[in-house]
């Protein structure tokens, strides 16, 4: 059974409205495209189910943070996935589990710009 993505939020999701590709920092595989983030979590669309309950370093670009986004990389744990609309593509949310404190802190500005 997928569990409800409501029901383990904790922290307001800021949806990402220009497209912001994530890769896993260890493997350099493409993992998807940011749906929305939150200072404890995100949601990707990709087109692989990632592994119940993995474990994932990620790369993932802040935009609208100057020209040229910075990339901050952090530790999440995949906590439910389903199939899309879309044939072939999975919608996932992960927990964040890992980040540095000058990660959090751009996250921190990202989530507290307007948009």
């Amino acid at each position: 059974m997928t569990p409800n993505p409501q029901e383990s939020r904790r922290a307001h999701r800021k949806p990402v409205n220009i497209a912001a590709e994530v890769v896993d920092a260890i493997s350099g595989r493409r993992m998807g495209q940011l749906g929305n983030l939150s200072a404890s979590g995100m949601l990707l669309i990709g087109s692989e189910a990632p592994r119940n309950e993995a474990i994932y370093q990620l790369r993932l670009p802040l935009p609208g943070l100057g020209e040229a986004p910075p990339t901050i990389e952090v530790g999440v744990q995949e906590q439910w996935h389903e199939e899309a609309a879309m044939p072939g593509q999975f919608w996932a949310g992960y927990r964040i589990i890992a980040i540095g404190e000058d990660e959090a802190a751009q996250l921190q500005r990202w989530l507290e710009m307007p948009g």
